[in-house]
């Protein structure tokens, strides 16, 4: 059974607006890397819809981009994506899919069906997963900014806190820190 990885980028103060964090080479090829370890992209119905709206477009040459960023594009259309949502059932971006259904059924059976793992980019979806106990490692991606709004991570809360366990930190020389977690045994 592949393990299900949540990655985002987020301040010190938590904001994880995608415009807040550092768009460099750096921060990028670690994402590339978390992408390439990955079996399967799994996203909520609002960042696939926001994805979904720009990468397409950049993997066809549509788009102005460096050729690193175009590179990245191009894998991520090949990847498998899968996407929750309640409200729409339609996904037309190459290789995606709709996870429906029971939440705790649908995302086991991903996990057991990906043996590379699953990388969870999604806060709001991570939310009601890590609720479910579902996470299993946490990947973030912390930048040297406090951005004195929202939306933060795990904003709705949670009905414990969850125990980590440091498996590695890494400082990139922007100033972002790479920071890598599993749940608590």
């Amino acid at each position: 059974m592949g393990l299900l990885t949540f990655s985002l980028n987020l301040t010190l103060d938590g904001c994880v607006d995608h415009q807040e964090g550092i768009a460099d080479d750096e921060t990028h090829a670690f994402f590339t890397r978390l992408m390439d370890e990955a079996g399967a992209m799994l996203w909520g119905r609002v960042t696939y819809e926001m994805m979904e709206g720009y990468w397409p477009a950049v993997a066809r040459g549509e788009r102005e981009a460096p050729p690193a960023i175009r590179a990245w594009a191009v894998k991520l259309e090949a990847k498998p994506k899968y996407v929750v949502s309640s409200t729409r059932t339609d996904f037309p971006w190459t290789h995606s899919h709709h996870l429906a259904g029971d939440l705790r059924t649908a995302v086991q059976q991903l996990k057991a069906a990906t043996p590379a793992g699953v990388l969870l980019g999604s806060g709001r979806l991570a939310t009601e997963l890590d609720r479910l106990e579902l996470i299993d490692e946490y990947r973030f991606l912390v930048h040297p900014r406090i951005a004195g709004h929202g939306p933060t991570l795990y904003q709705r809360g949670l009905p414990s806190t969850r125990r980590l366990e440091l498996v590695s930190s890494t400082p990139l020389c922007n100033g972002a820190v790479a920071l890598h977690y599993r749940r608590g045994r």
